[in-house]
């Protein structure tokens, strides 16, 4: 007997099984489909007075474009090995835009993943779905929860490594997305839209960074003999940055991702002092300690037993304490960041190119605290 498929989800908000209606509702922004920026969704078509800045930032913006489409083309055929459908990238990635909050990316991922047909309705089926929304959800919201237990459940399901490497990629760049989004949201003072009853990210506890153990990961690596050409072109670009070092033979399962995300890495210049600081507060609340054992600068010690502590060591010294403030409200709730948040930066003669590169990096320490974390840990 063929399977029974559904279309797709009526608005924004998902739900891991198909409708089984005949008719399906369109969704609330049917227009967010056929946006030809994918990456930004937009914003600079309404954002004449930050010229300047995307320009400066062509090469950033240009990766994620490319990224945006490398993850989310317009048709995708399934393998043997790489089994994740479009309706399947789809759906987790409007699961992790719900978490962030940020309606812009709520509206582009349900208006593309509407029209598509979704799994059969099969106890299999179901549960698949479940356990990919399950994942994408926890590894947005609350990556340091996510386990070798969680990856063993994707695994009982069917999903195989390359499978698993695409999902926490797909979840990593949806959060990296959707704070760039908001870091220009609120550049372009737009008025701050968020759900109430949707709670900020938890800090990760402090025991997470008390004692520093060997990292290892959780899935077996690329081996070299298997590696294409394309997976091994992906792996050279990607080894000479620090960010990647551990991770670069399993990213390697899905190579264009993993060549679209270094080429991005590699866009922005070298890391600041400040830069390096709000990356470290990304990785604390977060509880990504591979990521945060690589800054040793100042705070470290305060940082390490809370953001708290950090603020009030900070509190004599306007431009790190208004670092600390803005990297920790970008991370923990990215769709209430507005305006006002950037007001202590810019009055310390922080340029808006400046400000944008530090968001930019926050939101790159999110994504990359969630690869590292999924797929390996202490």
């Amino acid at each position: 007997m063929e399977p029974r498929r559904y279309s797709g989800n009526s608005h924004w908000y998902h739900e891991t099984q198909a409708s089984a209606r005949a008719e399906q509702t369109p969704p609330l922004y049917p227009e967010a489909a056929d946006i030809e920026d994918r990456f930004l969704l937009g914003l600079q078509q309404h954002a004449s007075i930050l010229t300047p800045l995307f320009h400066t930032f062509r090469p950033v913006l240009q990766a994620g474009q490319a990224l945006s489409h490398q993850l989310f083309p317009d048709d995708l055929t399934p393998t043997l090995t790489h089994t994740l459908t479009l309706y399947d990238r789809l759906a987790i990635a409007l699961t992790a835009a719900q978490v962030t909050g940020i309606q812009r990316l709520c509206n582009h991922y349900a208006a593309r993943l509407n029209p598509l047909p979704g799994p059969d309705s099969s106890r299999e089926s179901n549960n698949r779905l479940t356990q990919l929304t399950q994942y994408a959800r926890q590894l947005a919201s609350q990556p340091a929860v996510i386990d070798t237990a969680a990856l063993q459940r994707l695994d009982d399901v069917g999903l195989s490594t390359p499978d698993i490497i695409s999902l926490s990629q797909t979840v990593g760049f949806v959060s990296y997305q959707a704070r760039v989004v908001a870091g220009l949201q609120a550049l372009l003072g737009m008025p701050v839209c968020w759900l109430p009853g949707l709670n900020e990210c938890i800090d990760a506890s402090w025991h997470d960074f008390s004692s520093p153990k060997e990292y290892r990961l959780r899935l077996p690596p690329l081996e070299r003999r298997y590696a294409s050409e394309q997976q091994l072109a992906a792996i050279e670009a990607a080894q000479a940055l620090p960010e990647l070092t551990h991770m670069v033979w399993l990213a390697a399962h899905d190579a264009g991702t993993l060549h679209a995300w270094s080429r991005l890495q590699s866009s922005l210049p070298s890391a600041t002092q400040e830069e390096a600081l709000a990356q470290a507060v990304a990785a604390r609340i977060n509880g990504s300690a591979l990521c945060f054992e690589r800054y040793q600068g100042r705070f470290l010690s305060e940082l390490q037993r809370g953001i708290d502590d950090a603020l009030t060591a900070s509190r004599r010294e306007p431009l790190p304490h208004a670092v600390i403030q803005l990297a920790a409200q970008l991370t923990r709730a990215p769709d209430r960041l507005s305006a006002a948040h950037l007001q202590t930066l810019l009055a310390q003669g922080i340029t808006h190119q400046q400000l944008f590169c530090l968001m930019q990096r926050v939101a790159l320490a999110n994504w990359n605290n969630r690869l590292l974390q999924a797929l390996g840990g202490y």
